[in-house]
Order: structure tokens, then C-alpha cells, then sequence
């Protein structure tokens, strides 16, 4: 196609609209690309959007909870694109399988896996549509597309002076056909990527203009509040339904599967006629056990069954059986809640044949089929947007409170908003598992020789499998939805991905010891559990590195070096051990009345080593200083990574400190955050974190902060008093 710059502009300018730029990358067959001429937009692929009044919209497939997605996959699209990052608008992504996670096979965020997942595919994206829109500029010039370069959202001519913006480009752009594989900038011309910069949603969130779930407000909506046994397993039989309904601006009163629900026309209404309840309930299948009781399960479990093993490496067996001085010692972690500031709801409405969600959610398409479970609809019948999240920690990963939301729309069929309180999101959540630890090690002259780790406890997808299964075939009728939950168990590790979240991390032994044994118990006592931040790796950071340290000990040992030794082929566990250590002055005097402690893990790829000073001060426990370096791969943003060490060494200190669900007679004891406590303001400790430059992949930084500083405390509180903790939460 041959055009001059007059024609060229005639063209543009006849034009309506915004424009979309059509590029076939993996993955983006549903969503519609190319040119619309009726409103002039061009998406050129499943994630970009271009207009011709220069509009430029990402669709973000990975939601934002805190973790800082929303500006780090942003600024791979702006790199590529060569515009600033400011100047993209972000909108969240529909449910669409374009937009599943790869890693998953679902649409979640989870896992520390978004920048990982999406570094390749989305400058990919970004440096297409750039390629395009030059060589359309190129065409109208009629010069080569590699003289021409971009700047701000502008293609350049060739002469310095002339230049057109992108959008009077993208219906040309359209047109033109991609061969071959798409340059990326090399690291030596990013602008943005590895930069620091402030969060693109810092401004919406401070001024209150970003939507969160529980902000969502339609026309005439109605609100649901739902009562649940108070022990799990628990069935509602009756209530006093008449009395219920009698009061002010109660709409329906009524019992679902399991549970009683209310509808009122105001929120504080619906909590009222709560309040009055008169609920029989069904205790017959529900779960009774109390603490202790779950631990008697797990050790008469561990006897009972030695468990599969899932690594083995030489004969540990025979080395321990034979060991000079063999190590034992075995460790307990509680169940513990994730505690999101902004508590479970979601808002849902059913009309005209179809169902629309606007929810908080970590998992939209396990959304979906959790709408359409108790009603006549398909997924494809269901309609979620996907708001802002007041932090997740995996807890949103499970969508019952979608379910309840839409189960009670369907009923009523008016908008109506479900809310939990922070009491029912406390005693009624799903936690994260309690898990007991067996280890066993031996020592020949002060050298680790065997390792044993014996893990006991459930595994999340038991609980998980149950809308999972169904959103990767949303096609399969619902009668069917049971089935493949149970044929998703049945074929796990061999049709399916085999669940590790009970193993993450212990299977990854990073020490050279010749004769390892890693294996897993698997017994579950039926109290419902779901992802939490940083998962298995949570719990087995917790009993690998106080062990290790334990180990050092009875070798008589300094603990940073009784690591580095073992850790002769492990380059980048030596790397970020070293320069934590040199930054907390590990070998420098410790101010009086204080201890430190170390600890290592790696977890999501991502490698981190954590220093903890802590000392006791009036019968409490005081954390002075965290020092972390991490190595992540290469850095989208140095502030997020900041952030999300920080951020998850605070988290981890609330468990190591305060974190403990208990149970008795099958029913939760906490309810509120005066018995469920988080960090104050301040206990927070002074925090360094050192991010190692690196060439490597990408990897994730929401999580990996947590594992390492709750055995480091733990270390330091056995260097400053000499008893050794093996359970959590830590006491004074």
C-alpha cells in the first residue's frame, strides 16, 4: 500500500473512534483483535488497546491485592511500547482463558508468579504493537522501519523533525504483518524496567477513587449477611423464620445448603435481624476436635504411616541408623488466619438469563463457576468484575463467599451485597493448615552426613479441587462438576499437576549432604484450609532452618558457617547469605541484651536471607532489626521489592509472635483483631533489604519474604536465652 502524508491524513481524520491493533499472539483466539472502523480502535492483542485520540488501555489479567502488579506488568508494556507508564490506563481483565495464568492452567493470581509469567508474553505485546505502528509510519514515509524510532507514545522521522503520534497510526498499523520473532529491548536501553518509581495506583487508592469490592454500589441493591454453624460440618435444621421477618427492612430470611441467610435493605438492618436468630443446628457431621486433639491425629498419623516419599537421595536410612550423634526433634505450627484488612464480600445480580459478579477475587474464572454452582446458569452466563483487593494472602482464592453472594442474587433477583464481618471472616475462613514436622539428622565428626524430614499434615487441593476442576472445563455440565474434582485427585501427578503445597521447600533441601529422605504423611482432620501467604514453604522454612540451626549447635558450629560450607555448589544461596550477614554486622558484637539469628530459604524461585535482632524486654519479645537480601532475578521495580520484603517480614513476625488459631469442641476461638493480633506499629523493626543485581529470569517477591525471618527470630531467641522453641507462636 502506497500513500503520501496527505492521504494519509485525510484517512486518520475521516476516522471515528479508537483503534485496536491485531497482532495473533498465544492464547488470544476469543478475544477479538484488529481494526473496529465503526468506533476506531485497534487491539492488537488479548492485552492492548490503542485509540486514535491516543488512548492507550492495558488489560491487566493478574489482579491487584498490595503486591504491585498493577505497576510492574504496566511498566513491561510501557517499556516495549516506549511510553510512559503514567500514561497507559489500566483496566482488570474479563474472564477469558486468554488470561489464564500459564503456570496454573487458571486465571489466578497466586504464587508469586506474575511477573514471572507474564515478563515474556507481555513485552512481547507492547514491542509488536511498537513494531507495527512503525512500520505503518515507515510506509506512509515511504523510508525503512529501522531508520524511524519511537519516544512518548510518537513514531520519529528518520530526518529528527517529522514524527506521528501512535494514534494516527493504528488503523494503518492493523495492516501490517508481523514475520519472524519481535525484537525486545536489550537491558542496555530500558528506560523503565529495573527503575525505581512510585505504584501507578498509589494516587486512586490514597484519594479513595479506586474501586475495592466492598465499594461497589448499585441501583436498588438490597443487603445479605449469612449465619454458619460454629462448628465446621455443621447443618442449619430450622430457625425462627416469622420473628425474622417481622422486623424492620428484613426482605427474606431463609435457610441455604447449609447456613441461614438474611436479606435487608441496609447492611446494619440485615446484622440486626442476625442478632435475632433462633438457629437448630445439625452437628452430626461437623468437626469436633479441639487443638490438642489435631496434633494426638498428626503423631498417631505419623506412627501409623511412615509416608511417600517424595525425595531420597543415597540411604539415609542406613546413615542415621549408624550416626555418631544423631539430631532429633520434631515441630509443631497452628492453624493461622490470613486476616485481609478488607474483609470477604462480593455483590452479585441476576437479570435477564445472566448473573454479574463484582467481587475481590484472586481467582475470576473459579468465580465464575462458584456463581453458577447453586443456580440454572453456565459459567459463560456469568459476568464477574473483578475490583481491587484488599489484600488476598490466597485467602480469595476460595470463592464461597461468591457462591453465598450469588446464591442469595438468584434468589431475590435485585443486586445484592454480601458481607462478612471481621468475626465471621475470623472463625469461619479457611485457615492455613496446622502441620507437625519429624526431623532427623546425623553428624560424624561435626559433619552433616543424613537428613530425614517426615511431613505431616493435609494438602490444600483436597479443598481447592472443588471449583478448580470445573473453571479448567467451564464447558462440563455442573452435574458433572463433583466428578471432575474427584478425577482431578485421582489422576494428580500424572493427568494434573501433583499438589506440593504440603512439600514446597523441604523437597528443595538446599544443603550437600549425601543422604536425604524428604516424605509427607498425608492425614487430614477435615478443618478447612486454603492457600496462605507463601504456603508450604511458611511452615517448612519454620522447621528446615531452625533445624539447621539446631544442627549447628550440636556441631559447635558459628550458624552462617556451618551453612556456607554445605552450600559449595549453591552460588546464589552462598551469594544472599553472605551479604546479609556482612550488612547485619554478623560478626560484629551485638549490643547487650540482644541476639541475632539467621535463616535461608528459597521459595518461588526467589532466594532470601534474613538476619533477625531481637532481645526480651519486659516479659515481651522485641524485634530490633531485620536485615534481608534478596535475589529475585531481574527487578521490574526495586520499590516493590522493597515493599514486598517488608511487607511480608511483617507478616511473618505476626505469625512467628501472634499468629494461632484454636480450636475447641470444633469451633474457632478468636474472633476480632484484639484476640487475632497483628503487628503494632510499634514492634515494627528497623528493615534493610539488599536486592542483588542480577541477569537471571524473574522471579516473585510477594511471598518469599515470610520463610525465613520466622526460624531467624526463633534462632535469635536460642542464642539470647538458650531454649530452644519448636513450636509457634514464639513466647518470651
Amino acid at each position: 500500500m502506497a500513500m503520501n502524508r496527505r492521504d494519509f491524513l485525510k484517512v486518520s481524520t475521516s476516522a471515528s473512534g479508537g483503534l485496536l491493533l491485531a497482532l495473533n499472539l498465544p492464547g488470544c483466539a476469543s478475544v477479538q483483535t484488529g481494526y473496529e472502523p465503526e468506533t476506531g480502535e485497534w487491539k492488537p492483542n488479548a492485552w492492548l488497546e490503542l485509540t486514535r485520540d491516543n488512548d492507550i488501555i492495558f488489560t491487566l489479567d493478574r489482579v491487584e491485592m498490595g503486591q504491585g502488579t498493577y505497576t510492574g506488568l504496566t511498566t513491561l508494556i510501557a517499556e516495549e511500547l516506549d511510553v510512559a507508564p503514567e500514561a497507559i490506563r489500566v483496566e482488570f481483565a474479563p474472564v477469558s482463558p486468554e488470561y489464564r495464568n500459564p503456570l496454573f492452567g487458571l486465571q489466578l493470581t497466586g504464587g508469586s508468579t506474575s511477573v514471572a509469567s507474564s515478563w515474556q508474553p507481555l513485552r512481547e505485546a507492547g514491542a509488536s504493537a511498537r513494531l507495527m505502528l512503525v512500520m505503518a509510519a515507515a510506509r506512509v514515509w515511504r523510508v525503512e522501519p529501522g531508520q524511524c524510532k519511537t519516544e512518548g507514545g510518537y513514531v520519529r522521522h528518520p530526518n529528527g523533525l517529522d514524527s506521528m503520534p501512535y494514534g494516527k497510526l493504528v488503523e494503518l498499523a492493523d495492516k501490517e504483518v508481523i514475520r519472524g520473532d519481535v525484537p525486545l529491548k536489550p537491558r542496555s536501553q530500558w528506560k523503565y524496567i529495573g527503575r525505581q518509581a512510585g505504584r501507578l495506583d498509589a494516587e486512586a487508592k490514597s484519594t479513595g477513587q479506586a474501586m475495592y469490592g466492598i465499594d461497589v454500589e448499585l441501583p436498588n441493591m438490597v443487603y445479605a449477611v449469612m449465619t454458619r454453624s460454629p462448628r465446621y460440618g455443621g447443618l442449619a435444621v430450622s430457625f425462627n423464620r416469622d420473628q425474622v421477618r417481622a422486623m424492620p427492612g428484613v426482605l427474606d430470611a431463609f435457610i441455604t445448603e447449609r447456613d441461614v441467610a438474611v436479606v435487608a435493605d441496609r447492611y446494619w438492618r440485615a446484622r440486626k435481624a442476625q442478632e435475632a436468630l433462633a438457629v437448630e443446628w445439625d452437628f452430626s457431621e461437623a468437626v469436633g476436635l479441639s487443638n490438642p486433639d489435631v496434633f494426638k491425629h498428626y503423631r498417631q498419623a505419623a506412627g501409623d504411616d511412615p509416608g511417600e516419599d517424595e525425595r531420597v537421595d543415597g540411604d539415609p536410612e542406613a546413615v542415621l541408623e549408624k550416626a555418631g550423634t544423631l539430631v532429633e526433634a520434631e515441630y509443631e505450627q497452628p492453624y493461622l488466619a490470613h486476616a485481609t484488612m478488607e474483609p470477604m464480600n462480593a455483590t452479585a445480580w441476576y437479570r435477564d438469563g445472566g448473573m454479574e459478579v463484582w467481587a475481590p477475587t484472586q481467582a475470576p474464572d473459579l468465580g465464575r463457576i462458584a456463581a453458577a454452582r447453586h443456580t440454572d446458569l453456565s459459567p459463560d452466563d456469568v459476568t464477574i468484575h473483578t475490583t481491587f483487593l484488599g489484600g488476598g494472602f490466597g485467602r480469595r482464592l476460595t470463592q464461597d463467599y461468591i457462591e453465598e453472594a450469588a446464591l442469595v442474587a438468584y434468589r431475590v433477583k435485585v443486586p445484592v451485597k454480601l458481607i462478612w464481618s471481621r468475626e465471621e471472616d475470623t472463625r469461619h475462613g479457611f485457615f492455613r493448615p496446622a502441620m507437625l514436622h519429624r526431623m532427623a539428622a546425623s553428624l560424624e565428626d561435626g559433619q552433616l552426613t543424613g537428613w530425614d524430614h517426615q511431613i505431616v499434615g493435609p494438602q490444600i487441593l483436597d479443598w481447592y479441587v472443588r471449583n478448580a476442576a470445573p473453571a479448567q472445563y467451564p464447558w462440563a455440565p455442573k452435574l458433572l462438576y463433583g466428578t471432575l474434582g474427584r478425577v482431578g485427585l485421582m489422576v494428580e501427578g500424572i493427568a494434573t499437576p501433583k499438589d506440593i503445597s504440603a512439600i514446597e521447600g523441604a523437597i528443595g533441601y538446599p544443603y550437600a549432604v549425601p543422604n536425604v529422605r524428604v516424605r509427607h504423611t498425608h492425614t487430614d482432620p477435615g478443618v478447612p484450609i486454603t492457600w496462605w501467604r507463601s504456603v508450604g514453604y511458611s511452615h517448612n522454612g519454620f522447621a528446615v532452618e531452625t533445624f539447621m540451626d539446631e544442627l549447628a549447635s550440636q556441631a559447635n558450629e558459628d550458624p552462617v558457617s556451618f551453612r556456607l560450607k554445605l552450600l559449595e555448589s549453591e552460588p546464589r544461596h552462598r551469594r544472599v547469605l553472605e551479604r546479609a550477614a556482612e550488612l547485619a554486622g554478623w560478626n560484629q558484637p551485638v549490643p547487650e541484651g540482644r541476639a541475632r539469628g539467621v535463616a535461608l530459604f528459597k521459595s518461588f524461585g526467589t532466594y532470601v536471607a534474613q538476619v533477625v535482632e531481637a532481645s526480651i524486654e519486659q516479659g515481651g519479645i522485641r524485634v530490633h532489626k531485620v536485615t534481608c537480601s534478596v535475589d529475585c532475578g531481574q527487578v521490574v521495580n526495586p520499590r516493590i521489592v522493597e515493599d514486598q520484603m517488608t511487607g511480608g517480614i511483617v507478616f511473618g513476625l505476626t505469625a512467628a509472635l501472634n499468629g494461632e488459631i484454636t480450636l475447641d469442641g470444633g469451633e474457632v476461638q478468636q474472633s476480632n483483631f484484639h484476640d487475632y493480633r497483628l503487628l503494632h506499629m510499634h514492634q515494627v523493626p528497623e528493615m534493610v533489604v539488599d536486592i542483588v543485581d542480577s541477569e537471571e529470569p524473574p522471579t516473585g517477591v510477594g511471598e518469599p519474604g515470610v520463610p525465613p525471618v520466622i526460624p531467624a527470630l526463633g534462632n535469635a531467641l536460642f542464642a539470647l536465652t538458650g531454649k530452644r522453641q519448636r513450636r509457634l507462636p514464639l513466647k518470651a
